[in-house]
């Protein structure tokens, strides 16, 4: 994408997010695995490595005891990135779920290191300098311990920032995001994390 075509990019999706507002205060609550749900989340900002249609990444995800919890898989759109979501075996309630910086997870998964967040925004969609490009909506899973889902981030894109040298990771958090707190909306301990690896990883 030339860097004209990218400003003009960038200043569509700031008009879009003057204009609309999205009311993420309560949690997501989607279908189980029987029935996936969807759930189109157009969150406007623009992250800052550009990324072309088809592109990918998925990172297979363990709690702290070394156990398979699910899969996350992302691929890019025209204007955004698809976030499919096959969890099982975690416990029931309202998580925190991002994107972190680092594509390490080795318990307790700290190693992730914080939110990727290449525009060096605040956390949160409730800060006025916020959120952060690996923010997501809560996730509510229910007592089967299992959920599916499909979500869409205008904010993600699937590039060289995302996976560059030192990867990213996707964490699962003990409690839900309070979607205003720095550095992580107080979301308490990491209870699942698995790295995002492109098709070549």
């Amino acid at each position: 994408m030339s860097p004209r075509n990218r400003s003009r990019r960038i200043a569509r999706v700031a008009a879009i997010a003057r204009q609309e507002r999205f009311d993420l205060r309560n949690p997501v609550v989607l279908g189980g695995l029987a029935g996936a749900s969807v759930l189109a989340v157009s969150l406007a900002l623009a992250s800052t490595a550009w990324a072309g249609p088809g592109d990918a990444a998925s990172a297979a995800l363990m709690n702290a005891e070394g156990e398979p919890v699910g899969t996350v898989e992302l691929a890019q759109r025209e204007n955004g990135t698809s976030v499919i979501v096959h969890l099982e075996n975690l416990p029931e309630g309202t998580h925190a779920f991002h994107i972190h910086e680092t594509g390490e997870c080795e318990p307790p998964f700290k190693s992730a290191g914080g939110h990727y967040n290449p525009t060096m925004a605040n956390h949160g969609f409730d800060s006025q300098a916020g959120p952060h490009v690996g923010d997501l909506p809560n996730i509510y899973v229910p007592a089967s311990g299992e959920l599916s889902f499909e979500m869409f981030n205008t904010r993600l894109e699937v590039g060289d920032s995302l996976l560059d040298n030192d990867g990213a990771a996707v964490v699962i958090h003990e409690g839900a995001d309070d979607y205003e707190t720095d550095p992580a909306g107080a979301a308490g301990d990491r209870i699942a994390c698995g790295v995002l690896k492109g098709p070549a990883g």
